[in-house]
């Protein structure tokens, strides 16, 4: 049952996005360190069975397997030549299952970080990024894609080096930043700041995602709302502050949290709501259940938010602490 991200949009109030693909991967077999994009091919049942348990949840919206699926990124497994193969594959699975659906569903193409620094910090130029976005967005296009969905950025120019790229498949973009650093991105960006950014490159929509925990991703979207922001916005929280538990992050939010998450992320403003790392589909479910049941209350404040979910960044050092630091040096979308 095929619609545009446009009319979608337009006939609902909210939109609900799925939860996270690498912790549910893990679950079923992935193992640490290797990369998921590679399941699109080797493992497309596990891919497809997450795909269709998200669906069944409530899910509106279905990110394909292809977080990390840049040629920067694929060339730490020696893939950087399948990046058309891989993309086009995840957004293969992500689309027969949306179109088996019983309900409107769209497939957003998952587009990822590269991992490299910009010059002067770093090798990489504007161009080179574009370049690798492109090849990576016309891939996920050619395979099924409705939309462009560009998340985890932390610094401008890449995040408008990846709009570049994902202008060349001509499909709508939405774009998300992570604010996981007392309330900017690790590169040093507001909410604010993105808002200016995100209203001159006409994107679709923009918002946040990953970062710590629900209520620190809201405290970012309240950011967009005081900066008047116009464009349709995004929320897409992890389940709860992740916490290393053995060696391994793992995240401890319950479904009732991530369902006053929803429910408080629709009164703020936000319209696609969805969970990022943690985020399974008996969340994803919650969040659904929440949202068709709770009845509006209002614009919700700051406040509102601290009431239910806590205050932002009271258990958050403003400075990145050793396990910090490897969340960020190991992030991928879940």
């Amino acid at each position: 049952m095929k619609t545009s991200f446009a009319d979608l949009c337009a006939s609902r109030d909210w939109l609900l996005a799925d939860g996270a693909t690498g912790t549910n991967l893990f679950r079923a077999g992935l193992e640490t360190g290797y990369p998921p994009e590679l399941w699109n091919v080797e493992h497309p049942d596990r891919v497809t069975g997450l795909h269709s348990a998200f669906i069944d949840a409530g899910a509106d919206i279905l990110l394909t397997n292809s977080f990390g699926g840049t040629a920067h990124r694929l060339k730490l497994h020696q893939a950087e030549t399948r990046v058309a193969e891989l993309n086009e594959a995840a957004a293969r699975l992500a689309r027969a299952v949306a179109d088996a659906a019983d309900k409107p569903v769209l497939v957003a193409g998952s587009m990822g970080p590269t991992g490299e620094l910009f010059e002067p910090l770093g090798a990489l130029t504007p161009d080179e990024a574009e370049q690798a976005f492109a090849e990576q967005a016309i891939a996920l296009a050619a395979g099924g894609a409705d939309l462009l969905w560009i998340e985890t950025m932390s610094s401008l120019e890449e995040i408008e080096a990846a709009v570049k790229g994902a202008r060349h498949a001509d499909l709508p973009v939405a774009a998300t930043m992570t604010f996981d650093t007392a309330g900017r991105t690790m590169m040093g960006i507001t909410p604010a700041a993105y808002a200016d950014v995100a209203a001159n490159l006409g994107l679709d929509a923009f918002g946040a995602n990953c970062g710590i925990g629900p209520a620190e991703l809201l405290d970012s979207i309240h950011g967009f709302v005081e900066h008047k922001a116009e464009l349709l916005m995004v929320a897409k929280g992890n389940c709860g502050i992740p916490a290393y538990v053995d060696g391994e992050i793992h995240y401890h939010g319950t479904p009732e949290l991530m369902a006053d998450y929803a429910v408080l992320a629709r009164d703020s403003g936000v319209k696609i709501i969805g969970g990022c790392c943690g985020t399974s589909p008996e969340h994803v479910k919650a969040m659904a259940h929440a949202l068709r049941t709770t009845p509006p209350a209002g614009s919700a404040t700051r406040q509102d938010v601290a009431a239910k979910l806590g205050e932002a960044w009271s258990n958050v050092p403003e400075k990145p602490t050793s396990e910090q630091a490897e969340r960020r040096r190991r992030r991928r979308r879940g």
